[in-house]
């Protein structure tokens, strides 16, 4: 389906439902000055992304809220040896990385919040994320344009589980049917949002600088694959 297709299943559904990291924060290496968290703790970027992504439901779910409990249990995943003091340096930088993510908000994703719902939409947000991730939402400028936020942390179910899908709808009291999910396409987060029945919308430009090889298996499950948020809404 073309570009056409999308503003006309946007125009007629009534929410719109978005991921956040790596949808709506700005490319990652603008986040925030420094070094990144598997730098600071002498590991490799893949063993680290190995932890986060793979090996980590406890913290996305919030049975783990500590942040020091939180990165030494994955730094000694990969290194037992790695000290304290170390770990407690990767956890100030980590909470103030993220929080530049959600200070640092592109100006077009704004506008594009924004103009939806100055068009009546309904916006919910579905985020797997840890507690370190999301202590800066309250400061950000997304913050007051959702009507419903869901972080994994907050819920305990994670994407592409059915439950943190239908979380979100039920705040905003739609079904599937009437609903748009748009994302970067990661946990399987348009898979789970497809198999509900959710209209399914891929967007690339932010994955391209960090993952360009998983375009082509995430972007099975989109109904429609953009670059930019800003495709979401037809041209004036």
């Amino acid at each position: 389906m073309d570009i056409t297709d999308l503003h006309a299943v946007v125009t007629s559904k009534q929410a719109i439902l978005f991921d956040l990291f790596h949808t709506l924060t700005a490319l990652e290496s603008t986040w925030s000055p420094g070094l990144m968290t598997h730098q600071l703790l002498g590991v490799s970027k893949e063993a680290w992304n190995e932890q986060l992504q793979e090996q980590s439901r406890a913290r996305l779910t919030g049975q783990m809220r500590d942040p020091v409990t939180i990165i030494r249990a994955m730094a000694h995943a990969i290194d037992p040896g790695i000290c304290e003091s170390t770990i407690a340096a990767a956890v100030r930088n980590r909470v103030e990385r993220f929080a530049g993510a959600l200070l640092r908000v592109p100006r077009e994703t704004l506008g594009v919040l924004s103009s939806l719902r100055r068009r009546g939409k309904s916006l919910g947000l579905i985020s797997n994320a840890d507690c370190m991730e999301v202590a800066g939402w309250d400061r950000s400028p997304l913050a007051p344009l959702f009507d419903s936020v869901i972080f994994s942390c907050c819920v305990g179910w994670v994407k592409p589980e059915r439950q943190v899908y239908q979380a979100c709808m039920s705040a905003l009291e739609v079904v599937p049917e009437q609903c748009v999910f748009v994302g970067d396409g990661g946990s399987h987060e348009l898979e789970g949002a497809k198999k509900l029945g959710i209209v399914t919308v891929m967007v690339t430009g932010i994955i391209r600088e960090l993952w360009p090889e998983s375009i082509g298996e995430r972007k099975k499950h989109a109904d429609f694959v953009i670059e930019n948020l800003s495709e979401l809404l037809p041209r004036t």
